[in-house]
Parts: C-alpha cells; structure tokens; sequence
C-alpha cells in the first residue's frame, strides 16, 4: 500500500475516529479498561460488550497520539461483530506483524496500514496500546465464564 494513502487513513482515523465515545457509566453490560503509555500522553478507556463469545459492540475514549488514536479506532472496527476467537487470532497477527514476526496480512484488513511501524520503535507501544487493551476485556471476560 502506498505510503500516502496510509497516512491519510491513519491521518483520518486521528481526526474522525469511529466508535469515540463511553458508554453510559451506568451500563454494566460493557467492560472498561485502562490503557497507558506511562512516557507518553497516551491514556485510552476502551469499553466492551460481550454476548455468546462475540464482541458486540466496542467504543474508546481518551487523550492519545495519532498513531494510538488511529490504531484505537481502526481496532473498534476490526472487532466489531468478532468472536472472542476471531479477535485473539486478529490479536496474535497483529503483535506479530509490529514486533516483525511472521503474520497473515489477510485477516488484518485495515490494520496493514501499521506494517511498517516497526521501523519507528517508540511508535510500537502507541500500536500496541489499544490491543493490550482488548486483551485484558477478553481475558476479564474468560474469567468470569
């Protein structure tokens, strides 16, 4: 992908997020999480809701970088109707593709905008942040089962 167009959908996903926005602090069917990058201003709740092993619907909010604002919102995309396993899976890739492992770039979709950003190793942390995030709402939610 050309490097213009990756940064115009991470430029645009900065600016407009999708799914910005908590839910109702009274709606106990989601599960919120706190995900910080302690060097930098990097500081994002992400709330979601799980029914039958399936993320339903997936929302964020917070102070953060482009590329952790960007990587946040393409993430409430990506996993939006998921399964609990269709989201480890998009999980291990992606991990794998920023810390330059092997992955399967056809189940990333637009995550592929980030291929790259191993080559800007403080910028990995600001990728990553958002899937620690989904990490701990999944593994919250295996423990209650």
């Amino acid at each position: 992908m050309d490097a213009n167009v990756k940064r115009n959908i991470i430029l645009d996903n900065y600016q407009n997020p999708s799914n910005k926005g908590l839910p109702d602090s009274n709606d106990k069917s989601y599960t919120k999480v706190n995900s910080r990058n302690e060097s930098c201003i990097d500081n994002i709740d992400v709330a979601a809701k799980i029914n039958n092993e399936k993320l339903e619907d997936i929302k964020f909010d917070g102070e953060a970088c482009a590329i952790c604002t960007s990587c946040t919102s393409v993430m409430t995309k990506q996993f939006k109707g998921k399964t609990l396993e269709e989201a480890k899976e998009i999980v291990t890739n992606f991990e794998n593709m920023i810390n330059e492992q092997p992955y399967n770039p056809e189940i990333l979709g637009e995550f592929n905008i980030y291929d790259e950003i191993y080559k800007q190793p403080s910028r990995k942390k600001c990728a990553l942040l958002p899937i620690e995030a989904i990490k701990k709402i999944i593994q919250n939610d295996n423990n209650r089962s």
